[in-house]
C-alpha cells in the first residue's frame, strides 16, 4: 500500500499548482463581469444602429420642412409693420380675424409642394413638423379675433378712453404729454350743388351749414409727443387740406399714429356731404342734400337734414341717432343704440343692433332687420322700442310684419293687418279696428284684444294650453285645445297658433278710425364745435395752399 498523500504526484515532491488565494480569486471574477458587460453594451449598440439603419433605409433621414421658417419671417414682418405704424391695429385684427384660415391653406399648400419635391428625391426623406405649435397658437389668435368681432383693437384701446372716444393713457404710458394747437382756418368757394367729402382717420368730425358759397374748415390739432418739434411734426403731418376739383371737393386729414385731428366744416347749404371717419364721433344738421356717412369707431348724431341719408358702419360699437330727416334713411352694418325720430322717408335698417332701437313719428315704411328680428311697417305715427328681451310697437300702421325669437312682443293700436311670429316669448296683439291677425307662437302665449264692436273669425289652437275667451266663441279639445266661431259680421280673420302656451281672445276699449298725424318739432340748433382743452397756448401753422 502506497504511503503518498492524496493530490500529490506520484513519487512525492510540490504540487504544479499554486496554492489557493481569494484575493487573486475575487480579482478574476471581477474581470470575468466586467467583460460580460462590456459585451452586453456592445450588443445593445450594434441592435440599436442596426434598427436607426432600417428606418433610415425605410423613411429617409429627418429633413426640416421650410413652413416653419416661413411662418415665423411672415410673423415678423406683418408684426414690424404693426408697431412701426405701417398697418394700423385696429384694421388688422378683423382682417386677420376673418381671413385666418387662409394661413392653414397656404401651409398645406406648402407640404404638398414639398411632397411632390420629394417624391423625386432617390434617398427616400422624412420632413420634420416642428412648425405645428406655431400654426396652433396662430389658429388660436384667428379665434380670439374672429370671436371678439365687436372689440375694440388692444393696440389702440388700452386703458380708459377720453372724451373723443380714443385712448390716450397708451401714449402717455410711455411717458408723452398731449400737445394741442389750432390749425390756420382754410377757406374756399365752391360750385353751387357741390359733393364735399370729408375724410378723417382720427378725430371727430362737425358739419354745418352755411349761407355762403364759401366752404370753411378749422381744425384742431392734438398730438403725443416727448419735445414741441415732435408735436410739430405732427401737427404738419395731420393738418387738414382741402382741393376742389370742379364740383368735387375732398377735406382730408392725413392718419397718424400719435395725434388726431377734430374738424369742424361749414359747406353750402346745397352742397351734397359725404364723411369718412376713422375714430372719433360724428355731428351734422341743417344739411340742404343729404349727407353719407361711413363710420369705423365713434358715434353719429344728425339733426335737420334735408335729402336722403345713408350710414354704414365699419363696427359695432357705434350709437347713432338722426333726428328730423326729411327723406329716405338707410343704415347698413353693426351698431350699438338706434335712435331715429321724425323721419319723412323710409327707414330701412340691415345688421346687427347690440344696445337698444328708440322710433318714433316715421311717416314712410319701416323696416329692421337683424339675425333676431325682422320687422316691416308701413308707417309708424307712434313709437317703437326693441332691446335683448322686448319689441313694443304702438300707433303704427299696417301691414305689420314681426318675426322674432326669445322676445316678447307687445303691438299696440295697430291699424292694419299683423303677422307675428314669435318663440321663447310671449305675443300680445291689440287691433285699431276690424283689421285680421295672424299670431304663430312656439313656446309661449298668445294674447289678442279686440276692440268692443270687433267683427272678425276666429280660429286658434294650442297645445299643452289653455283657451280663454271673453267674446261668444266655441272651446273644444282635451289636450289640444281649439277656438273658432265668429265676432259680429265675422269680417276681418283671426288665426292663432301656439304650441305650448295659453290663448287669450280679450275685449279691449275703442280707437279712433285713423291714426294720429306724425308731430314735426321744430329744427334744432347746429351742433357745437368739439372744444379739447388747451394745454398750452395755441400756435398756427404756416397757410396752407387751396387746391383748385
Amino acid at each position: 500500500m502506497s504511503s503518498v498523500p492524496p493530490n500529490m504526484p506520484p513519487g512525492g515532491g510540490r504540487p504544479p499548482y499554486p496554492p489557493y488565494d481569494p484575493k487573486t480569486q475575487y480579482r478574476v471574477y471581477r474581470e470575468q463581469q466586467k467583460a460580460a458587460w462590456r459585451a452586453q453594451r456592445d450588443a445593445w449598440k450594434a441592435q440599436r444602429y442596426a434598427w436607426k439603419s432600417s428606418y433610415v433605409g425605410a423613411y429617409g433621414p429627418r429633413v426640416p420642412s421650410v413652413v416653419g421658417p416661413i411662418i415665423l419671417v411672415a410673423g415678423g414682418v406683418v408684426a414690424l409693420l404693426v408697431v412701426t405704424g405701417r398697418i394700423a391695429a385696429d384694421q388688422f385684427w378683423p382682417w386677420y380675424g376673418r381671413w385666418w384660415p387662409l394661413l392653414l391653406i397656404v401651409a398645406g399648400l406648402a407640404l404638398l409642394g414639398e411632397w411632390a419635391l420629394d417624391l423625386r428625391r432617390e434617398t427616400p426623406v422624412r420632413r420634420g413638423g416642428s412648425f405645428v405649435g406655431i400654426l396652433i397658437l396662430l389658429a388660436f389668435l384667428g379665434f380670439g379675433a374672429s370671436g371678439w368681432e365687436h372689440m375694440r383693437p388692444w393696440f389702440s384701446h388700452m386703458g380708459d378712453q377720453n372724451e373723443y372716444g380714443m385712448n390716450d393713457n397708451f401714449f402717455n404710458a410711455f411717458g408723452l404729454p398731449q400737445h394741442d394747437m389750432d390749425q390756420q382756418a382754410l377757406s374756399s368757394q365752391i360750385p353751387a350743388n357741390a359733393t364735399v367729402e370729408i375724410q378723417n382717420p382720427r378725430g371727430d368730425v362737425s358739419v354745418t351749414s352755411g349761407d355762403g358759397p364759401n366752404i370753411e374748415v378749422s381744425a384742431h390739432a392734438v398730438a403725443f409727443a416727448g419735445s414741441d418739434t415732435e408735436a410739430d411734426k405732427i401737427f404738419a403731418a395731420e393738418a387738414a387740406h382741402v382741393t376742389v376739383n370742379g364740383g368735387a371737393v375732398l377735406v382730408k386729414s392725413e392718419s397718424n399714429n400719435n395725434g388726431r385731428l377734430n374738424l369742424t366744416v361749414t359747406v353750402p347749404k346745397s352742397a351734397r356731404v359725404s364723411i369718412n371717419a376713422g375714430k372719433g364721433d360724428v355731428t351734422a344738421a341743417g344739411l340742404g342734400a343729404g349727407i353719407s356717412v361711413s363710420a369705423q369707431h365713434g358715434d353719429v348724431h344728425l339733426n335737420a337734414i334735408t335729402g336722403s341719408v345713408q350710414m354704414h358702419f365699419a363696427g359695432g360699437k357705434h350709437d347713432f341717432s338722426a333726428h328730423q330727416v326729411d327723406g329716405d334713411l338707410t343704415t347698413d352694418g353693426d351698431c350699438n343704440d338706434l335712435t331715429l325720430s321724425e323721419i319723412k322717408g323710409k327707414i330701412t335698417q340691415s345688421g346687427e343692433i347690440l344696445g337698444d332701437v328708440h322710433i318714433e313719428n316715421v311717416s314712410g315704411s319701416v323696416h329692421l332687420h337683424t339675425s333676431v328680428t325682422d320687422v316691416q311697417l308701413a308707417a309708424l305715427p307712434g313709437d317703437l322700442t326693441l332691446d335683448s328681451d322686448d319689441l313694443r310697437i304702438a300707433e303704427a300702421k299696417g301691414p305689420v310684419h314681426v318675426v322674432t325669437h326669445a322676445k316678447d312682443v307687445d303691438l299696440n293700436q295697430i291699424y292694419g293687418d299683423s303677422t307675428v311670429e314669435n318663440r321663447d316669448g310671449s305675443i300680445a296683439v291689440e287691433p285699431a279696428g276690424a283689421y285680421s291677425v295672424d299670431a304663430k307662437n312656439g313656446k309661449g302665449g298668445i294674447v289678442v284684444t279686440l276692440p268692443p264692436n270687433a267683427s272678425a273669425t276666429v280660429d286658434g289652437r294650442t297645445r299643452n294650453g289653455d283657451i280663454f275667451t271673453e267674446f261668444a266663441l266655441s272651446i273644444s279639445g282635451d289636450e289640444n285645445k281649439t277656438v273658432s266661431g265668429k265676432i259680429g259680421s265675422g269680417t276681418s280673420k283671426i288665426v292663432l297658433n301656439a304650441d305650448n302656451g295659453d290663448l287669450r281672445i280679450k275685449k279691449g276699449s275703442a280707437f279712433p278710425a285713423t291714426p294720429p298725424a306724425p308731430t314735426v318739432a321744430a329744427a334744432p340748433k347746429a351742433p357745437l364745435a368739439p372744444n379739447a382743452p388747451h394745454l398750452k397756448a395755441p400756435k398756427a401753422l404756416p397757410p396752407q395752399p387751396v387746391k383748385q
